[in-house]
Parts: structure tokens; sequence; C-alpha cells
């Protein structure tokens, strides 16, 4: 491809790049900022609630850890599908990149709950077992205990949702859910546009590793064990 020809090329589709991958960060960011809220406090209850934990509630745990199953079990395109209602309901459609984010999110919140409960067994119990002795609340020992000891291990796991959030956006765009994977689709796919795929392709490429490279900087960062 000579310099005229690509530099027509972009002049075509630069733009149309460029939106998509708004939409792709703009679905990402918002799925995620709503996952982790949920989706943190989740998991520190499942962590908690579990036989033997902090706030022991054995049935919370049992009914909490099951609709956690639940929602991870269903795959994102059914997930996509199967809450076309509610999506309509909360936004007004269920086509675009804000319908997207209602899926997103939801397939987000269980996924971050299970890392986040993981993330929080890794504390040694040794250290929860003194900040008891020393009179520390729940409370007090969530928040300056397993949560900061956890930390790093919570970082990893917040970039590898934002990882799964960006592969499911690309998903979302073979509904019409915008972003990358709708101009893959679109523009790639249905008009036979060889170069359109494989640039789109590089572009999520390449957004993963940016993504996995500060959430992997910000991991050292914060891990001083």
């Amino acid at each position: 491809m000579s310099f005229e020809t690509l530099s027509q090329w972009l002049t075509l589709n630069g733009q149309l790049l460029i939106n998509a991958t708004s939409e792709t960060l703009y679905m990402v960011a918002v799925a995620g900022i709503v996952g982790f809220a949920v989706g943190i406090p989740l998991g520190v209850i499942l962590h908690t609630s579990k036989k033997g934990g902090l706030l022991e509630n054995t049935k919370l745990n049992r009914l909490l850890g099951a609709i956690v199953n639940v929602g991870r079990s269903v795959p994102f395109l059914v997930l996509m599908v199967a809450i076309i209602p509610v999506t309509k309901i909360l936004v007004g459609t269920f086509i675009g990149t804000t319908a997207a984010i209602v899926p997103l999110t939801i397939g987000a919140i269980p996924f971050v709950a299970r890392l986040i409960e993981s993330a929080l067994l890794e504390v040694p119990t040794g250290l929860v077992e003194a900040a008891q002795s020393m009179g520390a609340t729940p409370l007090q020992i969530i928040c300056k205990v397993l949560l900061p000891e956890a930390l790093p291990t919570i970082v990893n796991s917040v970039t590898i949702t934002l990882v799964t959030l960006v592969s499911y956006s690309a998903m979302a765009g073979t509904v019409g859910g915008g972003g990358l994977g709708d101009v893959a689709i679109r523009y790639g796919f249905h008009r036979y546009d060889v170069v359109i795929m494989a640039v789109t392709v590089v572009m999520l490429i390449v957004l993963v590793q940016i993504i996995q490279s500060i959430g992997d900087a910000l991991v050292r960062r914060v891990d001083h064990r």
C-alpha cells in the first residue's frame, strides 16, 4: 500500500475508527466503574459471611454465592439477549453503546465479586486474628487489614476485569452495541473489507496491552510484600 493510498484510506476510515475506539473506552469505563462499585463490596460480603468469617452468615453466603454462580455461568451474548427488557427499561433502547453498558455491567459484577473473594482469601489469617485480639471491629479489619493487604491482587483483578470487558464490548458490537466490534462486523465482515477487520483486531490488541501494562505497573507500585 503506497503512502497516497494509505492517506486516502485513513481519510475515509480514520474518524470511524477513532469514534469506535472512544465508544469502546466509554463502555468499558462505565461498566467497569459500576461493576467495581457493586462487585467489590459483594466480594467482601462473600468472604466475610462464609463459615468462620468475620461476619459469619452461611445462609446469606449460600444465597449470594448461588446468584454469583448463575451470573458467571451465563454466556455474555445470551445475557445480552436475556436482559433486553431490563435494558429497555433502564435506557429506553437495547441497541447502541449506552444500551450495551447494561449487560456489560451485569456480566462484570459476579466476575469481580469472585475475584475479590479470592484476593481476600490470600490474606494470612494471622493478621486478622491479631487485629481481633487488639479489639478491632469487623469494619476496621476489612478497611485496614483485609483490603490493604489484598490490594496488589485486587489491582490485578481490576486489570483482568477491564481486559475481559474489552472482549465483551467487542462481542456487544455483533448485535449493534457500537465500538470496535461493531466496526469489525459491519465494515469488515459484511463488506468483506479485510483491512478494516485487521485494523480493528490490532486496535483491540493494543488496547488490551495498554490496560495490562498499566495494571502491572500499578501492582508493582502497591505491592510492598
